[in-house]
């Protein structure tokens, strides 16, 4: 404050890390006038008997009014900020509970905020002033011109001037804009009304970071420099804003957005990385063809945050959590069960209708640019980008702690697994989710431990027996997925119904595979872990050399469907015996790039023991004669 000099925190330093941008456009909320601050809890949490309810069943209670974890679910849950910072009774009179990880915290934003680009500064910008619904609509890549098209979604926030503004500048209608035409995620009078109703719901009365901010009172990092130490030299700049000897530097085109009350404008947790996330997750739901790219979106355009000087890491990890926390309880509120339904349907029919695309087909199309036309074409790259930011400089402790999945939680995944029931989606969650023992993400519930990039893409274990049944009459996601993760785990996997799964990890599961009904694909060498594997029914497909470490049966009525190069690599490879069923089918593709030569002698199945024979074997444009050899099966291909 004018006059006062030093309040002084003792943290210590940590951690460097490159910063990832792409070309990626966000705005602020104004901080309503904060009540005198409660005195700080000594718990974030009970348990037992007297355990708070859980947050979907009372985040209504996030309102200004209440600033203690015992009267706020979301004060509550961002109850791991308590074990790092301690409030005081005034805005900068806060004790550092862990030094090191405040002073990594202020580190990181000096390190970013000194090194960033005149673009990186710019874009900063555009994403603090932009709605934060519209900011994330980039994320839906091919879908996205079609996304502003049909929901009237415009923005007057397009460029960053070239110095300190006049004044402030806020998100307005542009004057050329369509008749009907809305900010953020767009008019309820649209092709897309439902979606766009849907994201502002999602975003409610009860979605607010500030009674959060009123709580913690953590100060702003550019009020602070890289030793957390808040220093107010009692000085005015220029715009008539306190001096502080501040590290970290703020981009030149938000000076006059900076609030002049600190009282009034905690840091943590970051309003616009709340709104940002809780915005995504909405089209998430509505449009999951593009879940993984929508989260990958909102992680990147809340790194901008840090990148402006507006908000430290862990601000952004808490507007992150919360954010995750408010959307599930939105979705899983039976008020809105209509709306979440009518948005989806009317978001799949709409891009279907766009695109000359139908349910098994609008995923690929939504997939079909480069990425010089969509940054989040790389899944590879996608999971680069997300996988830093989920942690930043917290520390890693030795803690070991099973998860429990967050009530409600499953809801987020909802239309991204739409043939897993929610107990399994569950199950999803808590193996993909983040290990115990990083402060601020082990709060309450550990929302902050949910990691939903890598829960698109299926389960992390099978700790148990897993069966799933796809339905390819239902189209999209229930007629064909793809889960990609490494699963580990001693259980078994048991595929059923008429869709399509593919396993494209390298998987360590021990119980073993079972092929029921449908088609299984194998996307890895290891896609089917370590176990037995039988196809009782349906169809097993291979696009490279698949390895069975245990023994293989293949049923009577059943297909193996493999493809073969011309580098003498058996397509199946089993550690222990073969069992071939009598009126079982072998049917062989050619790779287009490297296809054996007629004539020559080919393996198809290594094995040590092979018992029964395909009564069918189809190669297309040959005849294939089986050979039996001491190591299994080869085929000699000859012109038709």
């Amino acid at each position: 404050m004018p006059g006062q000099h030093t309040r002084t925190s003792h943290f210590q330093h940590g951690i460097d890390r490159r910063v990832f941008l792409r070309n990626s456009v966000g705005v602020s909320a104004g901080l309503a006038a904060a009540p005198a601050l409660a005195a700080w809890p000594a718990a974030a949490a009970s348990s037992g008997a007297n355990s708070p309810a859980a947050f979907v069943d009372s985040y209504t209670t996030n309102v200004v009014a209440n600033q203690t974890a015992e009267t706020n679910a979301a004060v509550r849950i961002l109850g791991g900020f308590a074990e790092i910072w301690k409030t005081g009774s005034a805005w900068d009179s806060g004790m550092p509970l862990m030094p090191d990880v405040l002073r990594a915290n202020m580190r990181y934003s000096v390190r970013v905020t000194t090194h960033r680009t005149d673009a990186e500064a710019r874009l900063a910008f555009i994403h603090d002033r932009q709605h934060q619904s519209y900011a994330v609509i980039a994320g839906l890549g091919p879908l996205a011109d079609l996304y502003k098209t049909g929901a009237k979604a415009v923005t007057g926030i397009t460029s960053a001037p070239d110095g300190i503004p006049a004044g402030k500048i806020n998100d307005t209608i542009p004057a050329d804009a369509p008749a009907g035409s809305a900010l953020g995620a767009g008019s309820h009078d649209s092709d897309l009304g439902k979606v766009a109703e849907l994201v502002d719901t999602v975003r409610g009365p009860f979605a607010s970071g500030n009674p959060s901010k009123f709580a913690y009172q953590y100060p702003r990092p550019w009020r602070m420099n890289k030793d957390s130490e808040v220093v107010d030299t009692g000085e005015k700049d220029a715009l008539g804003y306190p001096v502080y000897a501040s590290d970290v530097a703020v981009v030149p085109q938000l000076l006059r957005q900076r609030a002049e009350d600190p009282a009034e404008d905690g840091g943590f947790p970051s309003g616009h990385t709340n709104a940002l996330h809780l915005a995504a997750l909405a089209m998430a739901y509505a449009v999951p063809e593009r879940f993984q790219e929508m989260v990958t979106r909102a992680f990147e355009v809340s790194h901008t945050r840090i990148v402006s000087g507006m908000h430290s890491t862990v601000d952004v990890i808490g507007g992150r959590i919360l954010a995750t926390a408010l959307a599930a309880a939105a979705l899983a509120d039976p008020k809105n069960a209509g709306l979440k339904a009518a948005a989806r349907a009317q978001a799949a029919a709409y891009f279907q209708e766009q695109t000359g695309t139908t349910a098994d087909t609008l995923y690929a199309y939504a997939h079909s640019a480069d990425l010089d036309e969509d940054p989040y074409a790389s899944h590879a790259l996608n999971s680069a980008g997300v996988t830093p930011k989920l942690t930043y400089v917290l520390p890693k402790r030795p803690v070991r702690d099973r998860m429990i999945v967050p009530k409600g939680a499953e809801v987020l995944l909802e239309t991204r697994l739409p043939y897993l029931s929610a107990a399994q989606r569950r199950e999803v969650l808590r193996t993909t989710a983040l290990p115990a023992g990083y402060v601020l993400l082990d709060g309450f519930e550990r929302w902050g431990r949910l990691n939903l990039f890598a829960a698109a893409d299926g389960y992390g274990a099978f700790d148990s027996d897993v069966r799933v049944t796809m339905d390819a009459a239902r189209g999209g996601f229930a007629a064909a997925d793809t889960w990609r993760n490494d699963i580990g785990g001693r259980g078994s996997l048991v595929k059923r119904g008429t869709g399509t799964l593919t396993l494209a990890g390298a998987n360590r599961y021990t119980g073993g595979t079972t092929l029921e009904e449908g088609v299984l694909v194998t996307g890895s060498r290891d896609a089917l872990g370590c176990g037995d594997v039988h196809v009782r029914g349906g169809t097993l497909r291979t696009a490279s050399t698949l390895r069975v470490r245990g023994a293989y049966a293949q049923s009577s009525g059943t297909t193996l469907d493999v493809t073969l190069t011309d580098d003498g690599t058996p397509a199946l490879a089993v550690t222990r015996r073969v069992l071939l069923d009598r009126d079982s089918t072998l049917v062989i593709r050619l790779d287009d790039q490297r296809p054996p030569e007629p004539g020559t002698t080919i393996p198809v199945i290594d094995t040590p023991v092979l018992r029964g024979r395909f009564s069918r074997i189809t190669v297309d444009g040959h005849d294939a004669e089986p050979v039996f050899t001491k190591r299994g099966l080869s085929v000699r291909l000859t012109h038709r």
